[in-house]
């Protein structure tokens, strides 16, 4: 005889949709809060910009994230995803409430907590039953207890707990990341708040990808580490692709073939003009003051920034070179702004450092991007000629420079690019195309790998 079952806890019955508060709009709010949706719970989404809420109201994205739009329309078109200014209006029948509030870093690197902070001195005056209070963002150790001191001057201990749940999404594929996590990450120290997040992520684990629960300061930890470690192997690659150019080996054939490794693996193994974005350089920094506040000499973290620093440069460095020092009233072309493919943000962007070499060295720049035209306006002071068409970008310049691999880049053209500029002269930033396909006629220079000269 088969031995008795013993019953599923109670989080795995079948249960009505939660209600879920998201508290920011900003890229990682509103993937939280879409996904969220996307399995059935009711979701209220607050922000205190008045505009960026009429217009996600009126069913007009704020981001571009591929996917996202799709999962938006159904929830907000069906009912599950709402939004508002109200802090009281939105948390008050949820469950669950996420913090996902931007952590900008200071002039010292550290993460400016006063958002997150500001919002849980806000909530202790609101909360009149259980909550769950989740920290999303991107927070230095220590965060949830401090929002916990915040919440405990007004409220009892027992109508609030606080959650460490950190998101690992990747720009431009955020939505298969957040619907298919390899891990999630939960640090909390109350069984009742276990309860309440194990409920909420089954529908995403049902593959066998783990819930990690743990304490909260090593979920802070645990984002932090990742985010080191990954932005490590992109500086050191790019330090091995430095030194392939300078011994004649090829960075490609050097990445297959340590990728090949299975204690090493194939990603973030791509030499560069440096990493950007909203997390590494942000969450790196980070750390490393982190370290310093607690004694710690992190070495490798400052390998890993002064190398990414000087990455940044090595493009326009290579310009200036090919033209003898002599920029001043010469046309670069820019193909690429956003840090990354499959996203609009600029944040930290390589090409921002290297778009202010080449005008401070007297070139005239033109750039085009599928998507971060309007951000890269924003966000540069610079007198940069933006064009939308990638081929227009191209007319009458001495060099084209690719910094973001956007797909529609990599297979350009050929005639079309020796008819518009005055010579085909490429500086690949991004190593897109391979050296045997580069036609004869072109110069072509990448990041550690010889360079193509003209036939």
């Amino acid at each position: 005889m088969l031995p008795a079952l013993r019953p599923l806890p109670s989080a795995y019955y079948l249960c009505p949709p939660m209600k879920i508060a998201v508290v920011g709009t900003g890229y990682v709010g509103l993937v939280t809060g879409t996904c969220f949706a996307e399995t059935g719970n009711d979701v209220t989404c607050i922000d205190n910009n008045a505009d960026k809420v009429a217009s996600l109201r009126a069913g007009k994205i704020t981001i571009f994230e591929p996917g996202l739009e799709v999962l938006f329309e159904r929830s907000r078109e069906q009912g599950r995803l709402h939004f508002t200014t109200s802090l009281a209006e939105g948390i008050k029948d949820a469950q669950i409430i996420f913090l996902a509030l931007p952590t900008p870093p200071g002039s010292d690197g550290s993460a400016d907590l006063s958002y997150i902070l500001g919002v849980a001195e806000d909530l202790s005056s609101i909360i009149t039953s259980y909550k769950v209070i989740v920290d999303k963002s991107t927070v230095p150790v220590g965060t949830a207890e401090k929002v916990e001191a915040v919440l405990s001057k007004k409220l009892s201990k027992d109508l609030f707990d606080v959650v460490s749940n950190p998101e690992f999404l990747r720009e431009g594929v955020a939505v298969e990341d957040f619907m298919k996590p390899d891990r999630v990450v939960v640090g909390l120290s109350s069984d009742r708040a276990r309860s309440v997040m194990e409920r909420l992520y089954k529908p995403f684990v049902r593959q066998g990808n783990p819930i990690l629960f743990m304490d909260e300061r090593s979920a802070e930890m645990t984002k932090y580490a990742a985010n080191a470690y990954l932005a490590a192997r992109i500086s050191f690659m790019n330090e091995i692709a430095n030194l392939c150019e300078r011994t004649g080996a090829n960075v490609d054939h050097v990445r297959k073939g340590i990728g090949s490794d299975s204690r090493i693996g194939k990603r973030f193994l791509f030499p560069g003009v440096g990493y950007g974005g909203s997390c590494f350089p942000k969450d790196v920094q980070a750390l490393h003051l982190t370290s310093k506040e607690h004694d710690y000499e992190f070495k490798i973290l400052d390998a890993v920034m002064d190398v990414n620093r000087k990455q940044k440069h090595i493009l326009a460095r290579k310009i200036n070179d090919y033209f003898n020092g002599e920029l001043k009233g010469r046309k670069i072309a820019i193909w690429g702004l956003a840090f990354k493919p499959n996203t609009d943000d600029v944040r930290e962007a390589p090409a921002m450092d290297i778009i202010k070499d080449l005008l401070d060295a007297g070139a005239e720049v033109s750039a085009t991007d599928p998507e971060a035209i309007p951000n890269f306006q924003s966000q540069f002071d610079g007198d940069v000629n933006y064009t939308e068409d990638m081929y227009d970008v191209l007319n009458d310049a001495d060099a084209l420079a690719i910094i973001t691999e956007w797909n529609e880049f990599r297979t350009p053209n050929i005639q079309e690019i020796k008819k518009r500029m005055k010579s085909p002269i490429i500086f690949d930033g991004r190593n897109i195309y391979d050296l045997e396909d580069i036609p004869d006629e072109f110069y072509y220079s990448s990041i550690g790998r010889q360079v193509i000269q003209p036939k």
